[in-house]
């Protein structure tokens, strides 16, 4: 999978560093020992953090400052890190999907970027290209219907958009048929060790819960 940085995005966020993760996996309904390591987690960001200082995390603003910059309300569109964290504060339970978007989520607020997760088997073409929504772009939400992603930072393939960081496409969501599995971390802070941490956590996620290898990750702005 070959992943290009528009000069849009260059122009609002020069300093942004991703991160690919690539790996062959298994999926399942349910993992009890991945979500006593989510628990584990909600408990100590209960005891560290509020609704308000969340938004002080490295990677949430600067991604809300990404969202700004787009001209998007980053309060209103939030990116999916923050919003993960932000309903763990609430005292809401966190939606259990399937094994692999939960340990995705788990990732995202670890380490507070906005990560995509994507079946690569639904791609179309070899290339993402990461700019920004344009006017009346038709995008569709997992589970959330049509949405308007115009100032949303998008990765699109050869057929549209795929991924932002406040929801990715249904055409590419992860189901329980997934076998090729790519996971897009956002790192708006620019900070590619910590982008890079990100990554291998990941991928020792992937071999605790997914009967994977963990694949392999490249770097890329």
């Amino acid at each position: 999978m070959k992943i290009i940085v528009s000069e849009e995005i260059a122009s609002v966020c020069p300093g942004f560093v991703g991160a690919c993760v690539d790996a062959e996996v298994e999926n399942t309904s349910f993992s009890q020992p991945l979500w006593d390591e989510i628990h584990e987690m909600e408990e100590r960001f209960r005891s560290e953090l509020t609704t308000e200082s969340l938004k002080e995390q490295s990677g949430i603003a600067a991604t809300r400052r990404v969202y700004k910059a787009c001209g998007k309300d980053p309060s209103r569109y939030r990116p999916a890190s923050e919003a993960l964290i932000r309903r763990m504060l609430q005292g809401k339970e966190l939606y259990q999907i399937n094994t692999l978007v939960d340990l995705i989520n788990l990732a995202s607020i670890a380490y507070g970027y906005s990560i995509g997760g994507f079946d690569a088997g639904k791609f179309v073409g070899d290339t993402l290209t990461l700019g920004i929504g344009r006017e009346g772009e038709p995008y569709e939400g997992i589970g959330r219907g049509m949405i308007n992603i115009h100032g949303l930072p998008v990765y699109r393939d050869a057929e549209g958009g795929v991924g932002t960081p406040t929801s990715d496409h249904e055409r590419t969501k992860i189901t329980m048929d997934t076998r090729h599995l790519v996971v897009l971390i956002n790192g708006y802070d620019g900070k590619a060790e910590r982008v890079e941490a990100n990554a291998r956590f990941i991928q020792e996620l992937l071999r605790r819960y997914a009967h994977s290898d963990g694949g392999c990750y490249f770097l890329y702005k």
